[in-house]
Formats: C-alpha cells, sequence, structure tokens
C-alpha cells in the first residue's frame, strides 16, 4: 500500500497556482459578452452547446477573473464577459491526509482546506439553499458536489457556533461549518 506525502501534494499546488496566468494583474479594456455560461452543475456551455473537450475548459477556467459578482476571460489585451449560474467550479472529490482535507474541483483544481482557501456557507444564486462553498483562488469559488457534502457530512460533529448548533469539521487547525443544525 502506497503512503501519502501531504509534502509533496502541496509542491504539487504550488505548482499548479503557479502556472495559473496572472489574470488578477491583467486590466485590459473590457471587450463586450461572449455567450459562454457555466451552469449550476458545473458544465460550461458556448452558444448553447456544452464544451466536451476538458482542456478547453481547463484553459478558460485558467484565464478566468471575479470582479464583484461578474465573470470575465481575461488575457494581457482583452477581456470579456460570460455568465455563471452560481459558482464556476464544483468540488468533485475530497480526500483526508495527516488531518488535513484534500479537495479538487470538476477542473482539476487541487487545494487545502485552510485559512487561505476557507469553506463559508453561502446561498446557492439558483436555489437560495444555504452550502457549503470552497475558496480555490483569487475570489473565485466552489460549491460542494451533494455526493461530497454528505460524505464529508459523515465525519462532521455537532458544536455550538455563534449560539447555533453546527455540523463542524477540522482540516489541520482549521474548523469550519458544513450548516447549520
Amino acid at each position: 500500500m502506497a503512503t501519502f506525502d501531504l509534502g509533496a501534494f502541496q509542491n504539487q499546488i504550488s505548482a499548479q497556482n503557479a502556472a495559473l496566468p496572472p489574470v488578477d494583474k491583467w486590466n485590459p479594456d473590457f471587450c463586450g459578452d461572449i455567450d459562454i455560461q457555466i451552469k449550476h452543475d458545473g458544465t460550461w456551455f458556448y452558444m448553447g452547446t456544452p464544451i466536451g473537450r476538458k482542456p478547453l475548459v481547463k484553459l478558460f477556467a485558467s484565464v478566468l477573473k471575479r470582479e464583484d459578482q461578474n465573470y470575465f476571460l481575461v488575457t494581457p489585451v482583452e477581456k470579456v464577459g460570460i455568465q455563471v449560474e452560481d459558482v464556476p467550479f464544483i468540488i468533485t472529490q475530497w480526500q483526508k491526509e495527516e488531518d488535513k482535507l484534500l479537495l479538487t474541483t470538476n477542473t482539476g483544481d487541487d487545494l487545502i482546506v485552510s485559512s487561505e482557501n476557507p469553506i463559508k456557507i453561502f446561498a446557492d444564486k439558483k436555489t437560495a439553499a444555504f452550502l457549503p462553498y470552497a475558496l480555490v483562488r483569487r475570489n473565485l469559488w466552489a460549491r460542494l458536489h451533494q455526493n461530497v457534502f454528505y460524505q464529508l457530512a459523515e465525519l462532521g460533529t455537532e458544536q455550538q457556533l455563534n449560539g447555533k448548533n453546527h455540523l463542524m469539521l477540522n482540516s489541520g487547525d482549521y474548523s469550519f461549518s458544513l450548516g447549520e443544525l
């Protein structure tokens, strides 16, 4: 049985983040909207048709930027608006190693739940249900897929938070709520 190397995983995340374009430093002129939409389930569409090529979705996701409540695909010379039904990413996989919670998005982004990549409760823009979301990077959030949510709920413990009962989990020394009970 192979052992997990958390240090190697952290190095992999650092390399993944270093490979991302510095879209937070790019401020080109707005060129208008493009008919790209990220549906509630995380599927990317162009002109009403699902984008079936995962490498293309990953490329678009790497140049995604959020300003206020608006989403854009940016390059150093242009910025185009896209529509996002809720959030651009879905957490589809998880594992717990050395007391840290490791998450993976539908586009292959990995993260370790921590104060740098917190989990917070927000209202789902489509259903209005209060659900847990993880910060992936640069003000871009991912909703936990329902299966991931239920699997993590099995690990949670009931605790008081702000005078209310919450389902709490830890990732290292970072503690977070999966929701109010």
